[in-house]
């Protein structure tokens, strides 16, 4: 049996990198399961479309090549990859790659996702986990009704 492992990563909101989340997920997992690990992290529902772009800059990140998209995976035509057969350890080679996962299209909820490290995977450990955390994630949906004094 081959060794497992796992690709842990940092990922940042791109306006506060302040607020983060470390994952450690399996390195044979799709980005699309990345992707539900993300959203679960910042406590956000998986309800809408996304993509992990190479490029971090918002003006620029739908010509990135590469570019994984969800886009892709449910029939729409696109020059883009697949993120639910496109395996983690596929998209981020080495450590310090950094992509923007985007999500919302909406919304446009920017994240900021660094490759810190690969690692073996231990035995009897479930993955993706949540390993460190810092600041408070934002709400997903803003109270409309909410005033702020």
């Amino acid at each position: 049996m081959a060794n497992r492992t796992v690709h842990i990563f940092r990922v940042a909101l791109q306006d506060d990198p302040s607020i983060y989340r470390e994952i450690e997920i399996a390195s044979t997992a799709s980005l699309y399961h990345f992707a539900a690990a993300i959203t679960a992290a910042f406590g956000f529902a998986f309800d809408h479309a996304f993509g992990f772009y190479s490029e971090l800059s918002c003006r620029n990140v739908l010509r990135s090549e590469p570019r994984y998209e969800l886009f892709r995976d449910i029939g729409e035509r696109t020059d883009s990859l697949s993120v639910r057969h496109t395996k983690v350890a596929e998209a981020f080679r080495q450590p310090g790659h950094e992509m923007l996962f985007l999500f919302d299209y909406g919304d446009n909820w920017h994240f900021v996702v660094g490759l810190l490290g690969i690692s073996p995977a231990k035995k009897g450990t479930r993955y993706p986990r949540v390993v460190a955390h810092q600041g408070v994630a934002p709400e997903q949906y803003a109270d409309p009704d909410r005033t702020v004094h």
